[in-house]
């Protein structure tokens, strides 16, 4: 048995696993990334009574992801409350919400789900602050559970993130662990300008041993999450556990590998990512979308323009097929793998 077989427990969903909680050091507790959430969530509408939580079947069930569970009972249907199937419905009360002094925090269930909404977020919800020349802030917070991995059908496994980066007046991010959750979250909410916060779905269970209030990097920061030498992988959300699994398995290979976790989509953090490649000179671009027009096109271009002279080799981009997400059996086969990583990166002549 590998150290990564032996570090896998079964999941509440069936096919997918979750990592087993470390050894935790006093004053910590094992959370998965969905309890964090929920204490970032329970921790703002404690903090700040501005804050409302709303969405579909976010009430009482608690979310499909139970992210929202507890919230409702423990502060009350004028806080927190389940909304009607509609969703630009959802995001043009909350927009009215927040050019009233509120900071709503609103979920859209599904990627796909968030789709109705799209012509409140693109053309209002980014567009205010700048209508208005930065007089009417919109504080809203739009949750989005994203990308696949959990065996769900096609219209609940997209990965959007492309359509949000490429709204200007939209802070995008997406953490990949429980600890970056809960301070992207909070962060998030208080920021006075609104956030498409993505949720990778398939890392809801992941655990690990967190103190709260835990603050991380700040949310438009990326990490180096694991240094090297030979390449530079370039990942965000569910993507920085395949990049690091392949680093695992590259290092056997005598291939060192260094791994940076975006968190942010945009702003974009050229800072760290450029810093990484030149001290590599090769490097590669992970995600679950499909590559043609991708969020990782942008990164291969924005970081040749800036680093052209420090490649050794051109930028990689290891993504799902240019295909609509494919029925549940055979996602396994669409979504990037520590294999397939390996295997494009073989494709260079070292």
């Amino acid at each position: 048995m590998t150290m990564l077989e032996e570090n896998l427990v079964p999941s509440p969903t069936p096919g997918t696993v979750t990592e087993r909680p470390p050894q935790q050091p006093a004053g910590t507790k094992a959370l998965t990334m969905a309890a964090a959430l929920n204490a970032a969530l329970r921790d703002a509408l404690t903090e700040d009574p501005d804050v409302v939580v709303f969405g579909e079947d976010i009430g009482a069930l608690g979310g499909v992801f139970r992210v929202t569970d507890g919230l409702a009972a423990e502060f009350g249907d004028g806080r927190v409350w389940d909304c009607p199937a509609a969703e630009s419905g959802i995001v043009g009360t909350a927009i009215g919400m927040a050019e009233y002094g509120m900071r709503p925090v609103v979920e859209m269930q599904f990627d796909a789900f968030a789709y109705p909404a799209f012509q409140q977020i693109a053309s209002h919800l980014a567009k205010m602050g700048s209508r208005t020349k930065g007089r009417m802030r919109l504080p809203v917070v739009v949750r989005i559970p994203y990308a696949g991995g959990i065996g769900g059908v096609e219209h609940h496994s997209d990965s959007s993130e492309a359509y949000w980066t490429a709204t200007p007046g939209l802070t995008v991010v997406t953490p990949s662990n429980p600890s970056d959750a809960y301070s992207m979250l909070r962060e998030a909410i208080a920021s006075d300008d609104p956030v498409i916060f993505l949720e990778p779905k398939s890392r809801y269970w992941a655990s690990e041993s967190v103190e709260l209030p835990v603050h991380t990097l700040p949310m438009t920061k990326a990490r180096v999450v694991r240094t090297g030498e030979d390449v530079t992988l370039i990942a965000y959300g569910s993507g920085v556990k395949v990049a690091l699994e392949a680093a695992e398995a590259g290092a056997a290979e005598d291939l060192s590998v260094e791994v940076v976790d975006l968190r942010s989509l945009s702003p974009f953090d050229d800072e760290t990512v450029c810093a990484s490649v030149r001290k590599t000179g090769r490097a590669a671009v992970i995600h679950e979308a499909a590559g043609f027009g991708s969020f990782g096109a942008e990164v291969a271009a924005r970081v040749t323009e800036r680093e052209f002279f420090s490649l050794e080799a051109p930028i990689l981009r290891i993504t799902g097929f240019d295909i609509p997400f494919p029925a549940a059996k055979l996602e396994q086969y669409n979504l990037p793998s520590a294999e397939r990583v390996l295997a494009a990166l073989d494709t260079w002549v070292w």
